[in-house]
């Protein structure tokens, strides 16, 4: 049986940041409408978190049992290196969704009862990530996927739990944030573009090949500090966002150095960085406002 450690590790804590950011971001766009809600937020986070420690162990379930992770460049996988059951890992993903399907569940008893429905299609849409018989991102969807369920779904989500509605500053953080975590999994999969093309798994980096999937990198982390002089109509604290863009350069630099393999591993910790400043910086700017 696998050690506690490679259990966490198994989970992928550097993914945490496409988590905890988004309800950051949610929580400061609440506050902005004056209506944040400490122990909803905490809630939305406990969602967050169980939501991407369950996609990450399906995850490694799916690829482990498809022999995708077999000959992999990044961090160990749990059922690729043998280390745990493959029906261990997949117990570890839905005892995740359950927890967060029951804090999700509560939320939706005190605000909206729809929510239950929008919970569904997030756990839903974790498990087909790499999960059933046409798991749409070896279809080249993931991103897409990413960017609408930790950008505009956690964030809006977030946002509406607490202050019951939404409002186009909500949407400005939420497609900044979408972005960020959207670039975590294109540098993901730029680094994984050898082992994917053996193993048939179609992602959006296999499908635009090296060098647009590098630029796609750069569009991705630079859009948030240009979201962040829009939101300067709300208020011009939002200029403080603009602390992440460094993180976000940094992020990008072995993208656009050329950098291959495991050398592409700190273009995903930086722009987590990156993403979870932002949405600090942004939250205290709107909470000033």
């Amino acid at each position: 049986m696998a050690t506690p450690k490679q259990w966490f590790d198994g989970a992928r804590p550097r993914t945490f940041p496409n988590a905890i950011a988004p309800v950051v971001a949610g929580t400061g766009a609440a506050g902005w409408l004056g209506d944040a809600v400490w122990w909803k937020a905490l809630l939305a986070l406990a969602v967050s978190l169980s939501l991407i420690v369950g996609v990450n162990y399906a995850n490694d379930f799916s690829d482990g049992i498809r022999g995708t992770d077999d000959d992999r460049v990044g961090p160990m996988r749990l059922v690729g290196s043998k280390a745990a059951p493959a029906v261990a890992v997949r117990n570890a993903a839905f005892a995740a969704f359950g927890l967060a399907a029951v804090c999700g569940l509560v939320l939706a008893l005190s605000s909206a009862w729809w929510l239950v429905v929008v919970g569904v299609v997030c756990i839903a849409g974790a498990w087909f990530y790499t999960g059933g018989t046409k798991p749409y991102g070896y279809a080249g969807l993931g991103e897409v996927a990413v960017f609408v369920f930790f950008g505009l779904v956690a964030v809006l989500g977030t946002q509406f739990v607490q202050a019951e509605r939404i409002d186009w500053v909500g949407v400005i953080c939420a497609v900044a944030v979408g972005s960020y975590s959207s670039a975590v999994l294109v540098a993901n999969n730029l680094r994984d573009i050898p082992s994917d093309t053996v193993s048939g798994k179609n992602t959006l980096a296999v499908r635009l090949g090296d060098t647009r999937t590098r630029t796609t990198h750069l569009a991705l982390v630079a859009l948030p500090s240009v979201l962040s002089l829009v939101l300067v109509i709300a208020t011009p604290w939002a200029l403080l966002g603009l602390i992440a863009a460094p993180l976000a350069w940094r992020a990008n630099a072995p993208v656009r150095g050329g950098a291959l393999g495991p050398a592409l591993i700190p273009a995903i910790a930086q722009a987590g960085m990156a993403m979870v400043a932002w949405a600090l910086a942004t939250a205290v700017a709107l909470f000033l406002a």
